[in-house]
C-alpha cells in the first residue's frame, strides 16, 4: 500500500484509537442491525477576511471525532464524541444498540471498492503562509480601487479546508477519503450620484490555493465582480407578471438543485413528501431535459471519491430526456426502496447522520444556440445570475431573486433590472422548458446546500435555457 494512500493517511491521523477494538466494538454495537458504519474524521479549516481594506476576521480549527450508527429497518441509532478513545467509543456503542432491541436484521452488502482518486489529497492550508494569504486579499482590495473610482468597498475572504475520514464496516472493512477544499469570494460596492450597488464572485474546488491565487485568477474575480455592480448601477424596476424567461448557463442551476434536485432525493419519496414520489418511469418534464447528479468530476466543490458511508460516488441519471429514471440515494434508503445506494449518503461531519444528498447536479446540453434562444423571446426576462431563493420539497413550489438579470424585447438583450424574483414550482417549470442550449457550463465552485440543519459543499450546472411562462415578481410602478 502506498503510503500516501488515503487509509495510511487516516490510519496515521487515528492512530490512538487500536484498530482491533474500534472493529470488534463496532461488530459488537451492529450485530443484529441491518447496517451501519463507525464515521472517524479529522478535520482542519481556516478562514481569512478582508472588508474596507483591513482584516476583519482570521480563524482556524481543528475537529477530531466519530460517529457510529446502527440502522434497523427505517430507525438509526446514532452516538458520535470528540474523543478518540475506547471508552468513548464504548459509550456510543451502548446507546446506538438501542435501537436494533428486538431486532434481528441481516448486515446489508458493503460497499464496493474503488481505486479512483478525483482529487489531490495533500493538504491546502499548510502549502501557502499566513502572510502571503493575507499580503493577497490586500493586493485584491487595492486592485479593485484601482480599477474604478466609484469603488467605495471592497470584501474578500479566502476559505481552506482540508478533511479526512475513514469508514469502517463491522465486518471490518475500511474505506478512506482526503478531501481538500478552497474558496476565494470577493464583492464589490460602487457608487455614483449617491447610489450605491453590489457585485460578487467567487470560485473554489477540490485543489490547493495555487489554482485561486494566481495574478489571473483573482484579478478575473475582481474584474466579474465589478462588472455585475456596475451593470446593477444602470438597473432599472423590474416589471412583474407572467413572461418567458431565459436562465443564463453555469450558477443559475442553483433554481434546478434547489426546486428539483431536492425533490428527487431518495428520502422524500421513500415518505412520499417529494411532489416527485411515485412518478419513476413517468414523463415529468419536456422533451430535451436530461439531469444528472455526478459525484465524479475531478477536483469539483461537490464531487466525492467516496461518499460519507463508503459507497464510491457516481454519476446517477435522474430524468432522461424528459422521463423520470432514478433518486439519489443513501444506503438506509436505498435498501427500503430496494434499489441499489448511489453515493449520494453524506454528512456535515462526524457529528451529524448521514442523509441523501446532492454532489454535482447538472441539466446536460442540448442543441440550441444561445443567441437562437434569446431571438425568440418576444417579451421576457433573461436571468444571469441568481441570490437567495426559498423552495418547499412537498409542493415544489419555489422563489428566486435574481442578482443580475436584463429584459429582452424582440429577441434583444435591453435594460438590467433590479429586484425580479422568479415565482412558480419545480414540477411545473420542468414541463415549460422549451429551448436547452448547447453551453452547458459548470458554476465557479462556491455552492454550499442546506437540508435538516447540514450544510455541505455542492455543484450546479445548466446551459442557457429558456421556459416558455414563468411569474416574475418585479418593484416596476
Amino acid at each position: 500500500m502506498p503510503l500516501d494512500s488515503p487509509l495510511a493517511v487516516t490510519d496515521r491521523l487515528f492512530a490512538e484509537l487500536d484498530r482491533d477494538v474500534s472493529e470488534r466494538l463496532t461488530r459488537e454495537a451492529l450485530a443484529g442491525a441491518d447496517d451501519g458504519e463507525l464515521f472517524l474524521e479529522y478535520r482542519e479549516t481556516e478562514g481569512i477576511s478582508l472588508d474596507d481594506g483591513r482584516i476583519r476576521s482570521a480563524s482556524f480549527d481543528a475537529t477530531r471525532g466519530f460517529g457510529l450508527r446502527a440502522v434497523a429497518g427505517e430507525a438509526a441509532g446514532y452516538a458520535h464524541s470528540g474523543e478518540l478513545s475506547e471508552a468513548a467509543l464504548r459509550r456510543a456503542a451502548a446507546t446506538v444498540g438501542a435501537v436494533r432491541h428486538g431486532h434481528s436484521g441481516t448486515l446489508d452488502v458493503a460497499p464496493r471498492a474503488t481505486n479512483a482518486r478525483l482529487y489531490e489529497d495533500a493538504n491546502p492550508l499548510s502549502h501557502m503562509e499566513f502572510a502571503a494569504k493575507t499580503g493577497l486579499l490586500a493586493e485584491i482590495d487595492a486592485y479593485a480601487r484601482g480599477r474604478d473610482p466609484r469603488v467605495v468597498q471592497v470584501m474578500a475572504s479566502l476559505f481552506g479546508e482540508w478533511q479526512a475520514v475513514q469508514i469502517v464496516r463491522p465486518d471490518g472493512a475500511r474505506v478512506a477519503d482526503v478531501r481538500p477544499l478552497v474558496r476565494l469570494n470577493v464583492s464589490v460596492v460602487v457608487e455614483q450620484n449617491g447610489r450605491r450597488e453590489t457585485g460578487g464572485h467567487g470560485m473554489g474546488g477540490r485543489f490547493a490555493y495555487s489554482r485561486i491565487v494566481g495574478r489571473e485568477s483573482w484579478q478575473g474575480a475582481v474584474d466579474e465582480a465589478l462588472r455585475q455592480a456596475l451593470v446593477n448601477l444602470e438597473s432599472v424596476p423590474a416589471p412583474a407578471g407572467e413572461m418567458e424567461v431565459v436562465l443564463g448557463p453555469g450558477w443559475p442551476g442553483i433554481l434546478l438543485h434547489e426546486a428539483i434536485g431536492h425533490g428527487l432525493e431518495g428520502d422524500f419519496n421513500r415518505k412520499k413528501t417529494s411532489a416527485f414520489a411515485g412518478l419513476l418511469g413517468q414523463r415529468i418534464a419536456a422533451p430535451g431535459v436530461t439531469v444528472v447528479d455526478d459525484g465524479t468530476m475531478p477536483d469539483r466543490r461537490g464531487s466525492l471519491t467516496v461518499d460519507d458511508e463508503g459507497t464510491p460516488s457516481n454519476r446517477t441519471v435522474l430524468i432522461e430526456d424528459g422521463v423520470l429514471v432514478g433518486y439519489m440515494q443513501d444506503r438506509q434508503n436505498a435498501r427500503l426502496m430496494g434499489v441499489a445506494p448511489t453515493g449520494n449518503g453524506r454528512r456535515q461531519s462526524h457529528a451529524h447522520i448521514p442523509m441523501p444528498r446532492m454532489t454535482n447536479t447538472v441539466m446536460l446540453a442540448g442543441e440550441h444556440a444561445p443567441e437562437e434562444i434569446l431571438r425568440g423571446v418576444k417579451r421576457g426576462l433573461y436571468a444571469v445570475n441568481f441570490g437567495g431563493g426559498q423552495v418547499d420539497i412537498t409542493s415544489g413550489k419555489f422563489v428566486f431573486s435574481a442578482s443580475e438579470a436584463y429584459l429582452v424585447e424582440d429577441g434583444k438583450i435591453g435594460a438590467p433590472v433590479k429586484g425580479a424574483t422568479l415565482i412558480g414550482n419545480g414540477p411545473d417549470s420542468l414541463t415549460k422548458v422549451a429551448m436547452v442550449g448547447n453551453d452547458m457550463a459548470l458554476d465557479a465552485g462556491i455552492g454550499t446546500c442546506g437540508k435538516n440543519g447540514q450544510g455541505v459543499p455542492v455543484g450546479v450546472g445548466q446551459p442557457t435555457l429558456k421556459l416558455s411562462g414563468l411569474t416574475v415578481g418585479g418593484t416596476a410602478v
